[in-house]
């Protein structure tokens, strides 16, 4: 390497400034760059500040190859270099240095040989035989010049800014960055569950300044500890840059160019959440498989981050799953991200190391379920982190990608997390019962109990009907009566086209009975049930209807054979085109007029079908006329 006793002396390249050794222009005649010079954007600049003169640059032709080729791909390097290849062609119109593309091309075994070096070998042996200096930011690169007698100009690839542009938009309450190619700069600030979004300037962003920001990013990214880039497509760009996620956008992925900048402000231990003595000893004693739920800025990982701490500190071995690795954890817990793009390859390796506790952050794919499910079922402890509305869609998403009756074996505790703190806990247990409401024990089955963990209150019942998996909810949360009144208002001024006189009561949260005078039960049901389709779809409720008055008539026979997915009965010619009233025993449930084919079709994933298909197995089915 190219050593001079001159003065060291610094230039800005691309923002940022390179340590630059003063060497006499004249004596390079010929400079040959290599690949990590051109990503750079080194040689440009040097060419703006004069500090290189009448020269001539050789373009080794597979220099632009590999450039060509890390752009298809998609690399944002392989674009930063031909960007630079292009303005080293408009500098070669207006300055006085001369742009040659010299050599070959690649033969087919170089090509698969280039990620062992081969591009770097070829590009020394042109700078060898041109009599060039080679210029190169790569010091391995530098190293195996020097030792095949070839002059080399090196250049430190990247030096470390305690400011750059993107420090100066973050506070200390800043949870994430939105920047966006026209639009204001905006950040939202404060900590989970009490944050604001606000502007942070009132200057639309340009895509140059973007650029720059992108810039410094990609090369903390390269050289910073703590710092790598998860997906590194030009289109879309993953970065972990220390503690932040760094997500970058471009068209046409974006309509515009974008940076969202995402990082943990709060860092909190067990002890700083309000955890009841039971809890806390399900946790040290029995909670082998726990699911962190909430919605996106909730605080689910913050927590997640204090629960692996908490068993590291009780002398287990923990580990975590994460793309990107953004969990804030001890030096103690291995942070392992998907090997190769794989989480099942990952699990592959966590069964041989054999953790006590693994945290996965972040279950979204069907992939990461079963790999969630796996890795429990061979005895690691999991903590899984899942986006969720409720409580109960934390287990909804496991439904249809493992079987029903693993699930209490996969999932035993579920914490869901809300404005950074812990609002509610369920956990979750087999037994084998009839399902709440049936009496029949013949209809006795496995099923899954979602209980409060407060007070063991059941609160959900998961079981197989039919062919079906239904969710059904047992404990009912207390609702505001206004808000049931205002709702009634708006459902009588619905229904009163029928019938003036219903009555409306609420059976649940989202369903409501509405009864009616006998004969306007056709009507209100439509034909095929159109009519009370549309008004359910209208008023966002499901509706059952029934008579005012409790009428049998007469009762009549009836055949039923199952077809697909429906329900058929079939009756005496004499009832085509009448009303039929479906009971179970002396509760009212459906009335449906008789079609030309003599016949009543009821849909099996209805709940209707749900109900009429439960009184035919406990053989008290009636059907009145």
């Amino acid at each position: 390497m190219t050593t001079n006793k001159k003065q060291s002396d610094k230039i800005k390249v691309r923002g940022r400034e390179i340590k630059l050794n003063k060497t006499d222009k004249t004596t390079h005649k010929k400079i040959v760059p290599d690949t990590s010079v051109i990503i750079n954007g080194i040689l440009s600049d040097l060419i703006n500040h004069k500090e290189i003169g009448k020269v001539e640059i050789i373009i080794p032709k597979f220099v632009l190859e590999e450039l060509q080729a890390q752009a298809s791909r998609g690399r944002e390097i392989g674009f930063r270099g031909l960007e630079e290849i292009k303005r080293l062609n408009e500098l070669d119109k207006i300055k006085k240095i001369k742009i040659l593309s010299t050599g070959r091309r690649q033969t087919y075994e170089e090509i698969q040989l280039a990620k062992y070096g081969r591009v770097d070998s070829l590009i020394i042996e042109v700078a060898k035989k041109e009599k060039a200096v080679l210029y190169t930011s790569d010091r391995v690169q530098a190293l195996a010049a020097e030792a095949e007698g070839v002059v080399v100009q090196y250049y430190e690839p990247y030096e470390k800014k305690d400011l750059t542009e993107l420090s100066k938009l973050l506070t200390d309450d800043t949870m994430s960055l939105h920047l966006k190619e026209g639009a204001l700069p905006l950040a939202k600030r404060g900590k989970p569950g009490a944050f604001k979004l606000v502007k942070i300037g009132n200057t639309p962003l340009t895509r140059n300044y973007l650029e720059k920001i992108i810039s410094e990013i990609t090369d903390a990214a390269k050289y910073e500890e703590n710092s790598f880039i998860e997906m590194g497509s030009y289109e879309a760009s993953v970065i972990q840059l220390r503690n932040m996620r760094i997500s970058i956008a471009r068209p046409p992925f974006s309509e515009a160019l974008e940076i969202t900048v995402v990082r943990p402000i709060v860092k909190a231990t067990l002890d700083d959440y309000i955890l009841s003595e039971k809890l806390k000893e399900r946790l040290a004693e029995r909670a082998d498989g726990i699911l962190i739920a909430g919605p996106p800025g909730s605080g689910k990982s913050t927590f997640a981050a204090a629960l692996a701490e908490f068993y590291e500190k009780r002398g287990s071995i923990v580990k975590t799953m994460e793309m990107p690795r953004d969990l804030q954890v001890k030096k103690e817990i291995t942070q392992y991200t998907a090997l190769k793009g794989s989480f099942a390859k990952t699990a592959d390796i966590l069964l041989l190391v054999r953790p006590d506790y693994t945290v996965f952050d972040e279950i979204r794919k069907t992939g990461d379920f079963h790999i969630f499910s796996d890795l429990r079922l061979s005895g690691i402890g999991m903590i899984g982190v899942v986006h969720a509305t409720k409580p109960i869609d934390a287990i909804q998403r496991f439904m249809g990608r493992i079987e029903l009756g693993m699930i209490p074996h996969v999932i035993d505790t579920i914490i869901f997390i809300k404005d950074g703190r812990v609002e509610r806990v369920y956990s979750v247990a087999m037994t084998v019962r009839s399902p709440t409401g049936m009496t029949n024990e013949d209809l006795a089955r496995p099923l899954v109990e979602v209980r409060d963990f407060a007070d063991s209150q059941l609160v959900y019942e998961i079981y197989t009907y039919g062919e079906e998996n239904v969710v059904v909810k047992i404990k009912e949360e207390k609702t505001n009566s206004s808000i049931k009144n205002l709702a009634k208002k708006q459902i009588m001024h619905e229904i009163k086209k029928y019938d003036k006189h219903a009555d409306v009561e609420f059976l649940s949260d989202n369903k409501i009975s509405i009864k009616v005078d006998n004969k306007q039960i056709p009507r209100v049901i439509g034909k095929n049930g159109a009519n009370i389709r549309a008004l359910e779809k209208k008023l966002g409720l499901s509706i059952d209807i029934s008579p005012k008055v409790t009428t049998l008539n007469k009762e009549v026979n009836y055949d039923t054979k199952e077809t697909g997915a429906f329900i058929v009965f079939s009756f005496d010619k004499e009832l085509i085109g009448k009303q039929v009233s479906f009971y179970s025993e002396k509760t009212y449930l459906f009335s449906a007029l008789v079609g030309r084919k003599k016949q009543v079709k009821i849909s099996k994933k209805s709940e209707i079908g749900r109900n009429i298909l439960s009184a035919l197995l406990s053989k008290k089915l009636r059907i009145f006329a």
